[in-house]
Formats: structure tokens, C-alpha cells, sequence
């Protein structure tokens, strides 16, 4: 089996250890991921293994044969070839293999007798035979249109000179090319930065069907949990392996730490009571030898730190001012860009203190949405209207080309904070990655990623109750996306948000718009759906089994496979935004009377007639989900009386067994009723929708 291992491996820059006797081993069959603080040294232990850099110290061993592919996070750029020629590339290393085959091939002929040599021969070109069809090179046109398209590359693209690709699309093929080389080992630093939400599902999907061993490096705690099964923390030049998904490892840090944190407070406590002790006798005479005992003894002390990813720091924002009842109106929005489409007619109705997130692939007009929204865009059709007293707050992907001032990080942020927030201003710089003398640094020569992060926080100085949020998340590690998400959880006012972490817009999304470009043949639509973003997943995959229960959406997902069983499995899709039934874009059946109807009522009677269909929806949901806890409370005791049943104290008592029984007997008839009644509030929401 191929693998790469390291035994004892070191690396000091300066004074500064970065690995201390590290090893790892990967194999075909690995799915790992490499975590730790910013400036840990992830991505040098990623060039090691890559044999990208020299260890100090250590022994690299490889089995033969084995092929590693290493991705950067980024500095890769091409031009000189189309697409495709550059794409083709990954299989030069197969271009070798043939060359060995031929050889081998003539040694063959060469041969009159079968010899042991010969049998050699010919085992040896049966194996390069099944290398050169394992790497799919006799299939690579279809296996380069298939990886491309995965990673968001349209036919157009194909023939296209890389030279012409921004940077993001630059990684996207430098991606392409290391999944097409199907190395024995595969090194992903960072692989999400550049990818959008469907990239980055069809990496996931990529990674499950990968019969050879990979590590990752990720700040996107959803991609990890669904591609890993052990974790490597470096810490303070030490690795350690935990077993499982991420989110598994987070657990089982989390109680490790509590006794960390147990023993730096002791220790803390000690070194506060002897630099008192040597403050008070280093210049007496008579105690100076005890004093310098207490210094030798605190240079001495291995001192315990704690990663920087566990410490708790909790940010929050101005107060907002009172949001109306209805925080956004949006009435016909259309938007197009030449003979492009992205937005049609679009109608939204937002309440105040909603967490929408807009969803939607590549080019339907999420940014553009946002954009207009905040007024940044005032080219478009149909009117915004805020709600009275909304003061709103617009952060965009571009925001960090407005930041060129000269002053410091700490000054800049000073200048708008507000007084009750200056003190607290280095622990929110922390949080967003500006630590220690960073703070010091002018703006002007910040990257664009760390200006992307100062304008973020800048923004958030500032008394608002509504936020509109282009990718918050770019450029924020994992532990920053922990305390921004846990700060607009508390946030009161509304949120109007685009994100390709899906644990992030799972985790804050309260309902869903989902955006489809237009093309020749059907203009652009706009839906919404009453739930969050899992709730949305569910319903638009249709999935037959899904464990999710959104926060605010009706429940009814998890129940789904019961109401199947029952054979009162519905169609629950939600009210369109806007439903356009004109001849262009009306289905080819027949209208209903319904429809007919709809078609005649003037846009405003139409506006009314959808808010009145909405809030009986809304209505039947709460019902719903009234019905569903009392259903989630009696599996719960179904489940416990079942355990019970099981007990051995139990089933040996004849008395206790039947007492048990009757219980449960009970329960499983109440389930049945609720049931039934949750049916029948589907059936009326599904003839409702």
C-alpha cells in the first residue's frame, strides 16, 4: 500500500520551534485534516510532507512508487495554454508509464524463450498496463470536462487561455489539475478559499469516491465534518491525532481543555505569587539567594498555553435603534447585464429581525440582489423600501479596496467606535486575527484578505438594525467564524446575508431565498422558502432521509419517511416570491381557474392575496410545529419505555414487565393519533401552497 511517513521531524525558524519530533503517517485510505491557530505551521508541515521543504531533523519515508500532489492556498498562476491544454497537464506524469510500457514492450519481442526474466517482463507490463488505466488517461477528455464542470467551469471556459482567469479561478485550476493527477496522497491547503457553495458539495462528493489517502487544511467546519475521520492539532510544535469528524475532535478538546485551563489558572496564581515574593526581596540583602531562586525557577517553568482557537472571547455590537414591524419591501426588482437576466420581477415582504440568506449557483445575481438592496446599485427596476427608522449596514467582497488609510489598525478602528466599545476594541481586533503588535500596523500595507476583515469589523461599530453581508466568512479562520457567528446569533435587528459555508448559513439562516438566473427559453425566479438553509437543501434534494430539524422552519423534514410509510408523502415547496404566470413563462398544461383569476387581479390586489396566502401558511406552520414537539416528546418516551423494557430487572418481573408494557402501548397510540393529525396539517399545507 502506498503511504508517506515521518518520523522525529523538526523545524526551528530562529528562536522559534515550529515542530518539535512530529510524526505522521498517511496511506491509501486516509481522510485527515491538519487544524491549529494561525501561524502554527500547518502549511510548512504541508510542504514537508509534499517535499516542498527541508525538515531540520527527522527521517521521510516513502514507498515506492507512491505519487503525492500538493495544492497551495494560493500564488499559482498559468497562462500560455487553453484550458484544456493546461488541465491535460496532470497526466504528464502518465506520459513516463508509457514510455517504461514501450520499452518493456520491445525487451518482449525481443525474447525467444520464456525465462524467469521474461516472466518479470511481462508482470511488470501488466502493472504499468493497470496504472496507466487506474489513472483514467484514456478517459481524461471526459475526465477533464467532468472535474472542470464540478468546479464551476462552464464549455465556454474549455477553450479559453488560462492567462485570462482571475486569481480565484487560477486556484480552481491548479485544484483541477491535483484531483486529475489521482495521486496515491493528496495535500489540500485550504481547497474551499475559492469556491462557491456547489464547488464545494461536488468536493465533497469527489473526496468520498478518492481511493487514495488525503489531509486537509480547512477553515469550513461542514466540508471537514463530511470528508475526515481523524484530526491532527498542531500545537506549540506538537501533533496530536484525534479520531473522528471535526466537530467530534472539538468535543474531546473541549474537556481536555477544562483541565488545561484548570492547571494555567494554578499556574498562573504561582507565578503572580513569586514575582510578588522576588519584587519584595530582590534588594534585601538577606533574602537576595531566595529571590534569585525564585527567578531560576520561573525561567525554568514549561509554561501552559492555550490554544488560541478555545479562548473565549464574546463580542457584541451597539445596541441597534427600534426596527419597524416590517424591515424590507422589495416590489418588481429586475436587473440585467446586457442581453443577461438576473433578477425578474422579484417581490419580498422581510419582517424584522429575520436572518435571510440568499442562495442560488453561480451568476444568479446574489451579489448584484445585496448590491441593490443597499443602494450600492441604483441601476435596476421596481422600487426598495426600507422600513421607518431602518439604519442599514452593507458589507461587499470589494470592501477592502476602500481602505487606504495611513493610520494605524488600532487608530483607524478608534476614530468611529463608539466610547463604551474602545476598551473592548484589541479584543475584537483579536478576534478577527489582528493580535499582539499587528494592532500597530498601518492600514495601507495590510493584504486584501486583512482589510476584507478590518472593514467587517469597522462596520459593525456602528449602530444598525439592519446587515447586509456579502461573504462575511472569506478570510476568517474557523475560530473567527465561531465568535462572528455567535455575535449576530445575539444581534436583534435583521440580517440579509450571502455565504458559501453552509454551516454558517445553516446555523444563522432563519429563512431562504433562492435565486435561478433566466436564459434564452425562461426568465429569472426568485422563491422562498420559510425555513433555513438545511430546511431549503431538504426540500430542493428531496432527500428520503434527512436528521436536520431547522430552527425556525416547520419540522417537517424529519418526519418525512413516517409520513412515506403512511402513503401520505406531500409536495411541500413554498410560496414563490413571485409567480409569474404571463404566456412566456406559464407551464404548458392548461391555467387553473385559480390562476386565471390570479391573472386578472391588478399587482396590488395580487400583492395582498399573496400576504394573506403567506400568513395562512405561517398559521398552519405553527400548528405544525406545535404538533411535531409533542410528537418529538413521545418518541422520546417511546424510546426510554423501549430501553426500559430491555432492562434484565424488568423483563425477568412478570409485574414490571406488563406495568412497562402498558406504558409503552399507550405511548405508541398517541403516536398514532399525532400522527394522523400532522398528516392532515401536510395535506392542508401542501393544497395551501
Amino acid at each position: 500500500m502506498a503511504f508517506v511517513q515521518f518520523s522525529k521531524v523538526s523545524l526551528s525558524f530562529g528562536d522559534r520551534d515550529i515542530l518539535k519530533d512530529v510524526s505522521l503517517r498517511l496511506a491509501g485510505g486516509s481522510r485527515s485534516c491538519l487544524t491549529g491557530a494561525n501561524g502554527s505551521g500547518k502549511s510548512t508541515l504541508m510542504k514537508i510532507i509534499a517535499g516542498k521543504m527541508n525538515c531540520d531533523s527527522g527521517e521521510r519515508a516513502v514507498q515506492k512508487d507512491t505519487r503525492v500532489s500538493y495544492l497551495p492556498q494560493s500564488g499559482i498562476v498559468h497562462h500560455g495554454r487553453t484550458l484544456r491544454d493546461e488541465t491535460e497537464t496532470a497526466f504528464s506524469f502518465v506520459h513516463v508509464l508509457l514510455e517504461k510500457l514501450e520499452k518493456i514492450g520491445e525487451l518482449l519481442e525481443k525474447e525467444k524463450s520464456s525465462t524467469t526474466s521474461t516472466q518479470a517482463l511481462i508482470e511488470e507490463h501488466h502493472s504499468l498496463q493497470e496504472r496507466i488505466e487506474e489513472s483514467g488517461y484514456y478517459r481524461r477528455e471526459g475526465e477533464i470536462a467532468s472535474v472542470l464542470s464540478g468546479l464551476g467551469f462552464s464549455e465556454k471556459d474549455i477553450d479559453r487561455d488560462t492567462g485570462e482567469f482571475s486569481g480565484g479561478w487560477q486556484m480552481r485550476i491548479a485544484l483541477a489539475k491535483v484531483l486529475l493527477e489521482k495521486p496515491d496522497i493528496l495535500l489540500l491547503d485550504e481547497p474551499t478559499n475559492y469556491l462557491d457553495i456547489e464547488a464545494r458539495n461536488w468536493l465533497e462528493e469527489w473526496l468520498k469516491k478518492f481511493s487514495g489517502g488525503y489531509l486537509l487544511v480547512s477553515h469550513d467546519r461542514y466540508f471537514l465534518d463530511v470528508s475526515v475521520n481523524e484530526v491532527y492539532e498542531l500545537f506549540g510544535g506538537n501533533l496530536k491525532r484525534y479520531a473522528g469528524n471535526y466537530s467530534a475532535y472539538e468535543k474531546t478538546r473541549k474537556t481536555e481543555l477544562a483541565t488545561l485551563v484548570k492547571r494555567y489558572d494554578e499556574q498562573q496564581e504561582e507565578i503572580v505569587k513569586n514575582e510578588a515574593l522576588i519584587r519584595r526581596f530582590r534588594y534585601k540583602a538577606s533574602k537576595a539567594a531566595f529571590a534569585q531562586e525564585l527567578i531560576k525557577r520561573l525561567e525554568k517553568m514549561e509554561r501552559i498555553e492555550i490554544p488560541e482557537s478555545f479562548k473565549k472571547i464574546n463580542i457584541s455590537f451597539p445596541p441597534p435603534p427600534h426596527s419597524p414591524n416590517i424591515a424590507l419591501t422589495l416590489e418588481g426588482i429586475g436587473k440585467s447585464y446586457g442581453k443577461k437576466c438576473v433578477l425578474s420581477a422579484l417581490d419580498l415582504c422581510l419582517d424584522a429581525k429575520e436572518r435571510l440568506v440568499v442562495a442560488g449557483p453561480n451568476g444568479a445575481g446574489k451579489s448584484t440582489l445585496l448590491r441593490i438592496i443597499s443602494g450600492a446599485d441604483s441601476d435596476y427596476e421596481g422600487s426598495v423600501k426600507m422600513g421607518t427608522g431602518i439604519k442599514a449596514g452593507y458589507f461587499s467582497q470589494d470592501a477592502a479596496e476602500a481602505l487606504n488609510s495611513q493610520k494605524t489598525i488600532l487608530e483607524f478602528m478608534e476614530e468611529d467606535s463608539p466610547t463604551a466599545l474602545i476598551p473592548k476594541l484589541r479584543d475584537m481586533l483579536g478576534a478577527f486575527l489582528f493580535r499582539g503588535d499587528d494592532v500597530y500596523k498601518s492600514v495601507s500595507v495590510l493584504s486584501g484578505g486583512e482589510k476584507s476583515r478590518l472593514a467587517l469589523l469597522k462596520m459593525f461599530l456602528k449602530p444598525m438594525n439592519l446587515l447586509i453581508l456579502d461573504e462575511p466568512t472569506n478570510h476568517l479562520d474557523l475560530y473567527s467564524k465561531d465568535i462572528l457567528l455567535d455575535a449576530l446569533k445575539k444581534f436583534s435587528g435583521t440580517i440579509i446575508f450571502v455565504s458559501h459555508d453552509r454551516m454558517f448559513m445553516e446555523e444563522l439562516s432563519t429563512k431562504t431565498l433562492e435565486l435561478t438566473p433566466g436564459d434564452d427559453l425562461s426568465p429569472a425566479t426568485a422563491k422562498l422558502f420559510y425555513g433555513d438553509y438545511a430546511y431549503y437543501l431538504s426540500r430542493e434534494q428531496g432527500r428520503e432521509e434527512f436528521n436536520h430539524t431547522p430552527k425556525y422552519a416547520p419540522r417537517q423534514a424529519v418526519l418525512m419517511n413516517e409520513a412515506t410509510r403512511r402513503g401520505a408523502q406531500q409536495k411541500l415547496t413554498r410560496q414563490t416570491v413571485r409567480e409569474d404566470f404571463s404566456p412566456s413563462s406559464a407551464p404548458d398544461t392548461e391555467n387553473t381557474e385559480d390562476q386565471k383569476q390570479h391573472l386578472s387581479m391588478s399587482s396590488e390586489e395580487r400583492r395582498r392575496a399573496d400576504k394573506q396566502r403567506q400568513a395562512v401558511v405561517r398559521r398552519m406552520e405553527r400548528k405544525e410545529a406545535e404538533i411535531l414537539n409533542v410528537l418529538e416528546e413521545l418518541e422520546n418516551k417511546k424510546a426510554a419505555l423501549e430501553t426500559e423494557l430491555a432492562r434484565p430487572d424488568v423483563y425477568s418481573s412478570g409485574e414490571k414487565a406488563r406495568e412497562v408494557k402498558q406504558k409503552l402501548d399507550e405511548c405508541v397510540n398517541e403516536l398514532e393519533i399525532k400522527t394522523k393529525e400532522w398528516e392532515a396539517i401536510v395535506e392542508e399545507m401542501g393544497a395551501s401552497s
